[in-house]
C-alpha cells in the first residue's frame, strides 16, 4: 500500500505544483538554517583525541601573586616547563609553543616562505598520535642536549623537496641548516585542542623543531604572553627567572594510579616552589585537565553556538506552522474527492495514511533542498568570514540527519490537516437523483 500511496502523493503534488513548491521551500529553508548551525556546533564540539581523551592531560599552575588575576592560566612559565620536564611519572610529556621561521633551501630558485612552527619535545608525536609518512621523531638525546633536527609535514615536503622520502635532507630555517628526520602525513586535528591558545580552529603547524633549541636559537613565541608583573625579558636567561606564562605543557597518564601519582608529584612541586618564594597565591595549586575538560575550560564551543542552534530550531518551527496552513488549504480543497472515496469504501485510516505519505514526500524533498542550502551557506561563511575547512565542510552524518528531521517535522505538521480531511463527512458531498 505504501507505494500506492506514494504514487497518489506524487500525482497530488503535480496537480498543485505552486502550492507544493511553497511547502518544499518553507521546510527547506528551515532545514537549511538548522543543519548549518547544527553542523558547525557538531564539528566544533567533536573530541579529536577519541579514546585517548581520558589519558592526555594539559598541565596548569596557579603560580601568580595574590594581587593579580584570580584564575588559573592555561599556560605555564618557561622555568616551570623546564622543571616539569624532569618528572618521570608520565608515559610521555612535552613542553611546547608556537613560533615562526623563514624556510629556505639550497635551491636558488626557491623563494623563502614564512611558516608557523611548533617547538616541542619528541614525545609530542606519539602523545598526539601524529602519523608518520617517512622517518621518525628526533631522539631523546636531542631533547636533552639540543640538535638541529626537524620534522615536516607532507605539504612542506611536496613544496620544498618535490615529494618522496626527504629524510636526511637539509632544510634551512632562519638561515640555519636542519636535518629532516621525519615526514608526517597532513595532520590537522580540529579542534586544535593541544593549543587552544592560538585558536582552536586554526590549522596545525607544518614544521616541528626540538624544544631544546629554544634557548639556543632564542625562538620568539607567536602565542599569548601573559605576565602578572613588569619584566624586561631580553633572552632565555631572563626567561628562566620570568613569571611570564607562554608555554603549553601536556602529559600522557595512562592509568588512574598514574594520574593520582602525577597529581601528588605536582602538589609536591607547588610546595617546593612556595618554599623558594614563588606561588604566593592563597589558592596556589597545580591542575591537570583531560581533553574534554580542557576544551570546556578554553570555551572551544561557546554558549553562543548552543543559542544559535536553539534559534534555528525555532525558525524551523515557524516554517512548519506556515506549512501547516498550506497543507490545510491543499487538503480541504480536495474534500469532495475524499468524500467520494469514503462513500465507496475507503476507511479513515487509509485516507489519513495516504495524506501523511504525501506530507512525508514533501518533507523529504524539503530536506534534500535544505542540504543544498546548508552546503551553500557553509561555503559562503568560509569565503566571507575565513571559516576553517573543518567547520566549513558538511559532516557526513548530516546527509542522514537532514532528511530524517525534515520528514519527521513535516509529518508532525501534517497530522492535524490529515486528521481534518479524513474526518470529512462523505454525505455532504453526495447528491441523490
Amino acid at each position: 500500500m505504501f507505494f500506492y500511496y506514494l504514487d497518489l502523493a506524487w500525482r497530488s503534488i503535480k496537480k498543485t505544483p505552486f502550492l507544493s513548491l511553497l511547502m518544499v521551500l518553507a521546510i527547506s529553508i528551515g532545514i537549511g538554517i538548522t543543519i548549518t548551525t547544527l553542523n558547525i556546533y557538531k564539528m566544533a564540539s567533536v573530541n579529536p583525541a577519541g579514546e585517548r581523551s581520558s589519558q592526555l592531560f594539559a598541565v596548569q599552575l596557579m603560580s601568580q601573586d595574590p594581587d593579580t588575576w584570580q584564575n588559573i592560566n592555561e599556560q605555564i612559565t618557561y622555568q616551570d616547563a623546564m622543571n616539569l620536564r624532569k618528572s618521570e611519572v608520565p608515559v610521555r610529556q612535552t613542553a611546547m609553543f608556537r613560533t615562526g621561521l623563514a624556510v629556505q633551501t639550497d635551491d636558488v630558485n626557491f623563494s623563502p616562505i614564512l611558516e608557523g612552527v611548533r617547538v616541542a619535545d619528541s614525545d609530542f608525536f606519539a602523545l598526539f598520535d601524529v602519523p608518520f609518512l617517512y622517518g621518525n621523531p628526533w631522539s631523546e638525546q636531542v631533547d636533552r642536549d639540543g640538535g638541529y633536527k626537524v620534522v615536516i609535514n607532507e605539504d612542506i615536503n611536496n613544496k620544498v623537496f618535490g615529494g618522496g622520502n626527504s629524510v636526511g635532507k637539509t632544510l634551512i630555517l632562519n638561515r640555519k641548516p636542519y636535518q629532516v628526520v621525519g615526514v608526517i602525513k597532513n595532520w590537522n586535528p580540529s579542534p586544535k585542542y593541544y593549543d587552544a591558545n592560538n585558536g582552536a580552529f586554526n590549522d596545525s603547524e607544518q614544521i616541528f623543531v626540538p624544544f631544546s633549541l629554544a634557548p639556543i636559537e632564542e625562538f620568539n613565541s607567536w602565542g599569548n604572553n601573559n605576565s602578572w608583573r613588569h619584566e624586561n625579558i631580553r633572552n632565555y636567561t631572563d626567561r628562566l627567572n620570568s613569571e611570564m606564562h607562554w608555554v603549553q605543557f601536556w602529559t600522557e597518564l595512562s592509568t588512574p594510579a598514574m594520574q593520582r601519582e602525577y597529581k601528588q608529584w605536582l602538589g609536591n612541586y607547588v610546595d617546593q616552589q612556595q618554599q623558594l618564594g614563588r606561588f604566593k597565591h592563597a589558592e596556589a595549586r597545580g591542575e591537570v585537565s583531560d581533553v574534554a575538560t580542557w576544551m570546556v575550560f578554553n570555551n572551544v564551543v561557546p554558549e553562543d553556538n548552543k543559542v544559535l542552534v536553539g534559534l534555528s530550531v525555532l525558525f524551523l518551527v515557524v516554517c512548519l506552522v506556515n506549512m501547516l496552513g498550506l497543507l490545510l488549504a491543499k487538503f480541504l480543497k480536495r474534500a469532495p474527492e475524499v468524500g467520494v472515496r469514503r462513500a465507496i469504501g475507503a476507511s479513515r485510516m487509509q485516507i489519513f495514511s495516504q495524506h501523511l505519505v504525501e506530507v512525508g514526500l514533501i518533507g523529504f524533498c524539503g530536506g534534500v533542498l535544505g542540504l543544498a542550502w546548508a552546503w551553500a551557506a557553509l561555503s559562503l561563511l568560509a569565503s566571507k568570514f575565513d571559516l576553517t575547512e573543518s567547520l566549513a565542510q558538511l559532516d557526513q552524518s548530516m546527509w542522514l540527519i537532514a532528511p530524517v528531521i525534515a520528514v519527521s517535522a513535516a509529518i508532525i505538521a501534517g497530522i492535524y490537516p490529515a486528521w481534518r480531511i479524513c474526518s470529512t463527512n462523505p454525505s455532504i458531498y453526495l447528491k441523490s437523483q
